[in-house]
């Protein structure tokens, strides 16, 4: 088992959460906190994000020419497998704490990072349920989602529809024009309330489960929404039988080398966080 944990000694500060907000968590299947990330922070990392963004961004298409899924965002992921200087970022222990503390697991481990840049004039995101693609044999997965600039209102957070995460597996649908139109008609019949932070300002993240019903509107301004997302499941976590081909993809990608039953321990799954440690 990996049991390496790799972290920056300067990134260890705890963010101390209250009864009220794990309640809150675990009741709504998301959450906004604010300042995770202290501003020198940002402004530390934001400049290699950005960078690393431009450079593996293969995208070349003007937005007119791209699908629902391609006008939605630039996705670029485990940037902290490629680059030395992003790594510390991910892997600061006080955010896989305050994953653990959400989900009240003793410990988590990293599925995969994303950096997802919504260019001006962006599509919406549809709606859709991230576990559809991930062959975890568990519900405790959650995904930090922190701005790298300030959006405003009319970019704003992602848009949950609270308590969806209690119904596990809704949809098969990726995401699409598809998911979104299924996925509103049953956010519609089971009357889930709506809820969006609205503006954010840099550093501070939302956490949702892997199973919570989200989207995102798209971008009418003219700056880019940089965001940097971090994906943990809990430790002692085993491989689910991949039942699709978007989960065959992902096992192989995300958990090389593992099978059905497996502990989800790869290279590319190193502990995060463990309580006492």
């Amino acid at each position: 088992m990996n049991d390496n944990i790799q972290i920056d000694e300067e990134t260890k500060q705890t963010y101390v959460l209250t009864e009220e907000q794990i309640a809150s968590y675990q009741k709504d299947g998301h959450l906004l906190l604010k300042g995770v990330a202290n501003p020198s922070l940002i402004n530390q990392y934001r400049p290699i994000i950005h960078s690393e963004v431009t450079r593996l961004n293969n995208e070349t298409r003007p937005l007119h020419e791209r699908d629902t899924y391609g006008k939605a965002f630039i996705q670029i992921s485990n940037l902290w497998e490629i680059s030395e200087a992003v790594r510390p970022l991910v892997f600061m222990r006080r955010f896989a704490k305050i994953a653990a503390q959400l989900m009240g697991v003793s410990g988590v481990r990293m599925y995969h990072d994303q950096a997802l840049f919504k260019e001006p004039g962006g599509g919406h995101t549809p709606w859709h349920q991230d576990q559809i693609y991930w062959p975890v044999d568990t519900e405790n997965t959650i995904t930090l989602w922190m701005p790298l600039v300030d959006i405003p209102q009319e970019v704003g957070s992602m848009q949950f529809a609270s308590g969806s995460h209690k119904r596990g597996y809704i949809s098969k649908l990726v995401i699409s024009d598809e998911s979104h139109k299924t996925l509103a008609q049953h956010i519609e019949a089971e009357n889930y309330p709506l809820v969006s932070y609205g503006a954010m300002a840099a550093g501070d993240a939302t956490f949702h489960a892997g199973w919570t019903l989200h989207s995102a509107p798209g971008n009418p301004t003219p700056n880019t929404r940089e965001v940097m997302t971090i994906i943990y499941v809990a430790d002692r976590t085993t491989v689910l039988e991949p039942d699709t081909k978007a989960r065959q993809n992902d096992l192989a990608r995300w958990m090389p080398g593992l099978k059905s039953g497996d502990l989800i321990d790869s290279p590319l799954n190193p502990l995060m966080y463990r309580e006492g440690k």
